[in-house]
């Protein structure tokens, strides 16, 4: 049956929040109204709110991110870059220990960049951006207590304060304590198949103000990553962020967590890392803020593509449907492709025709299933991560990624082939392509670097020669 608008369509979205504002600004041009439904007051300008803790930690948007936020906002990179976002290319502005303990080297003729900035700056540009737009009207402060209809049709949701608001169609964007599970199965439908791989990581950020005879570089974000094969595994990165700070995030599993204390982080950073640079060079940063911390890191996937019944109206989006460990930066370029992904469903099937709710669930699985399988590969394999082992698809994908790593570490052409993968520009069969065949096993090998590869001009700048 096809789609033919009758009356004045309208949508809803659950959820202000990256996601949410992300999917509000693709349904504005295809419904006549938009309402956008969030419990936290959110901040006029680049502010913390309450209902996203894992905003003080740092985050990297890859490149299959910003090429997706740049389709649905464009202007949008200008923007975060006026206000002091770095926009930096991988590898030139990267400096990275592999798990493996080898470094990355760095090379210039990179066709990935990462935007660089603290998250409150983001979800300020992209919040500003969206709710300009005509069409669209936020309900900050105004909780979703459930969904309204039945089992084969949601028209709306129930506020908290008893309220209805009906929709054609409403999108639950609300993060990781999304309730759409429950609330599906409340109109009749069956469990939604769930799993959960945790890690036990533990998060502790602080900000610094960067060292000043930094001030004349572009300094690159400096990552040392965690070895999924040790237990626990700990792991560091410095952010270059907006306003001539560094936001430098520590992480560590079961038994090895980062603390809190001020005197304690810059020591776990010097001594506890696979390679002390981070604890160096904050040894001329002036901490401005002490050390915040987060334990709710695990990957979750709710499989709502698989469910044996769908209504019609509803979809889920964003941490709701998938969240991961923050370490590997993939979550908010999920939400920027699975907005998309909705967009261009809405447009080949029709925002109201039978059956496009469940086609908009299963084309958002694309995007989450890519980083899930990245992220799960590596997370399942700590300790008391899942209580189920690896599958072997994970396995094989997992040792696959990990000689690509190493042969990354060595040879430009196999990382960029992995970085096309990492960045979520391509898919994982990417590294099975002939090329990439061909690299890893006949390549040439360049030797394990000795150190960190930081310019004699950004070793000069935080003293560490």
């Amino acid at each position: 049956m096809p789609d033919i608008p009758t009356r004045r369509r309208t949508a809803l979205v659950i959820g202000g929040s990256t996601a949410g504002m992300l999917a509000a600004s693709v349904l504005a041009s295809r419904f006549h109204e938009v309402t956008i439904v969030e419990a936290d007051r959110l901040p006029a300008g680049p502010e913390p709110r309450r209902g996203l803790p894992q905003a003080r930690h740092a985050h990297l948007l890859w490149s299959g991110g910003v090429a997706a936020l740049e389709e649905l906002l464009p202007g949008v990179t200008g923007e975060l870059t006026a206000r002091g976002a770095g926009l930096i290319g991988v590898m030139r502005d990267l400096v990275s220990k592999a798990p493996s303990g080898q470094w990355f080297r760095r090379f210039t003729d990179s066709r990935h960049h990462m935007i660089v900035c603290s998250r409150d700056l983001l979800d300020a540009v992209i919040r500003a951006d969206v709710l300009a737009r005509r069409r669209i009207t936020l309900r900050d402060g105004t909780r979703v207590a459930g969904l309204t209809g039945d089992r084969h049709r949601v028209t709306g949701v129930r506020l908290a304060t008893g309220e209805t608001l009906h929709a054609d169609l409403v999108i639950d964007a609300g993060g990781r304590g999304s309730h759409a599970a429950n609330w599906l199965r409340d109109l009749g439908h069956a469990p939604v198949e769930e799993r959960v791989v945790d890690a036990g990581v533990t998060y502790a950020s602080r900000v610094y103000a960067a060292p000043e005879a930094t001030a004349t570089l572009r300094y690159p974000v400096v990552n040392v990553q965690a070895d999924p094969r040790e237990a626990p595994g700990r792991g560091g990165v410095v952010v270059p962020i907006e306003g001539d700070r560094w936001l430098v995030t520590l992480s560590g599993t079961r038994g090895g967590e980062p603390s809190a204390e001020p005197e304690a982080f810059e020591h776990f950073a010097l001594t506890a890392l696979k390679d002390p640079v981070i604890g160096r060079l904050l040894a001329r940063a002036k901490p401005l803020t002490d050390p915040v911390t987060t334990r709710s890191t695990a990957n979750r996937r709710r499989f709502y593509e698989k469910a044996g019944t769908w209504p019609e109206g509803f979809a889920v989006l964003g941490d709701a449907v998938a969240g991961y460990n923050p370490v590997y930066g993939h979550g908010l370029s999920v939400a920027a492709q699975s907005a998309l992904a909705l967009g261009r469903t809405l447009d080949r099937y029709g925002p109201t025709a039978p059956g496009t709710a469940r086609r908009i669930q299963r084309a958002v699985a694309r995007p989450v299933g890519n980083a899930w399988n990245l992220a799960v590969g590596q997370d399942a394999s700590y300790p008391g991560a899942a209580p189920q082992p690896p599958t072997r698809v994970e396995r094989l994908l997992t040792a696959y990624v990990d000689k690509a790593v190493a042969a990354g570490s060595e040879n430009p052409r196999a990382l960029r082939g992995l970085l096309d993968v990492m960045s979520l520009r391509t898919p994982a069969a990417r590294l099975f392509a002939p090329d990439m065949l061909w690299t890893l096993s006949f390549g040439p090998r360049k030797g394990p670097l000795p150190g960190p590869p930081l310019t004699r001009a950004e070793r000069e700048a935080v003293g560490l020669d």
